[in-house]
């Protein structure tokens, strides 16, 4: 049995300075109707100032969102943001917008997802002209997405298997080594082996301390907190660990995981936040 993050609160009584790495979707704030919906949660934006506020701890938002809707979704200055599993970061920054850095080159990655999107579009079409109901095909610029949460489960499953089936074709034929699928409950992104959260978190951490992105680098000694939801935040979880830091999932049910604590839900995190700056001075 998980023990709840509330448990943890008490040991981090002396923890000055504190690195936090949060995931978005189902960690701060529920799911969206679609990916595209993007509209900021003055709430939790008013939080996330206040985390930015505290000078004892340095917020990183790490989302499988693209950039774009990070931005639009954290309008915070001082915040590191990373889009696409981190493969698109934003630096955090207090006089301005940060520098944004992409760890790949675009034009090595478009051409094979030109190459997957309208086969997938096909699949979720079934001959007709728009996306059956409940499904929804994704462009991230980095990777494709097939959502398909409301979807009936039965043409669920024949379409992800079919999309599934053909990007990975495609990707043997175009350029093995380079892309991976990722899948999830009715749910399958074909993305660069770069946009993992795992190899992102080691990306920061091992940045010079000068780097423009070597915002959590700059404190190597400081407990390494990481709060997530999903299987892509299992993998977070486990370099986190292995770096000595602690793992938060955030699930309504006990489920299997990687995590040293657990959150009921995107309220419960919340809350837990505004606990937690109770804790420093």
């Amino acid at each position: 049995m998980i023990p709840p993050a509330d448990d943890l609160l008490p040991r981090l009584d002396a923890a000055n300075p504190l690195r936090l790495f949060l995931d978005y979707d189902g960690t701060l704030s529920d799911f969206a109707p679609t990916p595209d919906h993007v509209e900021p949660d003055p709430d939790l934006v008013a939080l996330l100032r206040r985390l930015v506020a505290e000078p004892s701890i340095r917020t990183a938002i790490l989302s499988g969102r693209r950039l774009s809707h990070v931005q639009k979704l954290v309008p915070v200055p001082g915040i590191l943001l990373a889009g696409t599993y981190g493969l698109e970061l934003q630096t955090p920054a207090h006089d301005g917008p940060g520098r944004r850095i992409d760890r790949l080159d675009y034009g090595t990655i478009r051409p094979v997802l030109e190459a997957i999107k309208p086969r997938w579009a096909e699949f979720i079409a079934a001959g007709g002209s728009r996306a059956r109901p409940g499904f929804y095909l994704e462009d991230k610029g980095w990777s494709l997405a097939i959502h398909a949460r409301f979807a009936d489960p039965g043409e669920t499953e024949e379409v992800l298997v079919a999309a599934r089936r053909f990007a990975a074709e495609t990707i043997q034929a175009y350029e093995p080594g380079l892309f991976r699928l990722l899948g999830g409950h009715k749910f399958l992104e074909i993305g660069p082996c770069l946009a993992h959260k795992g190899r992102t978190i080691d990306y920061l951490l091992d940045l010079p301390p000068d780097h423009p992105a070597g915002y959590m680098a700059a404190w190597p000694d400081a407990p390494l907190l990481y709060l997530g939801d999903d299987d892509k935040d299992e993998e977070a979880f486990e370099v986190v660990q292995a770096r000595g830091g602690i793992a938060i999932v955030v699930a309504c049910e006990p489920r299997p995981t990687h995590a040293d604590y657990r959150l009921q839900s995107p309220d419960d995190t919340r809350r837990w936040l505004r606990a937690l700056l109770h804790y420093f001075p």
